[in-house]
């Protein structure tokens, strides 16, 4: 008489590394501290000769479906900055990096965004540009925002678009 052996299968059921942002940070750019768990880095840009402080890049993710749509992102980026005179007018373009949708803002005058949400103080400087992005991946946006001396912003404009060019998600 045979015997019937039943056969045990287990299943191992490993977890794929969930896929994240990787970019390239550009020389000169200065790491700081998160002051958020929203922000994914943060970096400080030294200001260039005669301007009287720093720029200020932030790399925030909400999470999948946070965040905004990318067309109120610009939009609100826009109302952060009242323009100096009518011919000052946001600059928006859209390119596609490693397979990534970014669209960027760039616009110049008066930064008078909130200087912490909800605190009802505005910032008033004037002269400053604000350059910044979204950047849309399969688990949702992340947004990049410049902010500061319109000098200093252009001085790194070039390292801002290559930073952007560098995005993966992998």
């Amino acid at each position: 008489m045979s015997k019937v052996i039943p056969l045990v299968v287990m299943a191992v059921v490993c977890a794929m590394p969930q896929a994240s942002l990787k970019f390239t940070v550009p020389a000169g750019w200065v790491e700081e501290e998160r002051t958020s768990s929203m922000r994914v880095a943060q970096y400080r840009l030294p200001k260039v000769a005669g301007d009287v402080e720093d720029a200020s890049l932030v790399l925030y993710y909400f999470g999948q479906g946070q965040g905004g749509s990318t067309a109120a992102n610009i939009e609100r980026w826009v109302r952060q900055i009242k323009p100096a005179d009518d011919s000052s007018k946001p600059k928006e373009e859209s390119f596609e990096t490693n397979g990534l949708k970014v669209t960027t803002v760039d616009v110049s005058g008066t930064y008078i965004a909130e200087t912490a949400p909800g605190s009802g103080t505005f910032h008033n400087n004037p002269g400053y540009r604000l350059r910044a992005a979204v950047v849309e991946t399969s688990k949702g946006s992340y947004f990049v925002k410049l902010v500061g001396p319109e000098k200093t912003v252009t001085q790194w404009n070039e390292s801002f678009l290559s930073y952007l060019k560098s995005f993966e998600f992998k």
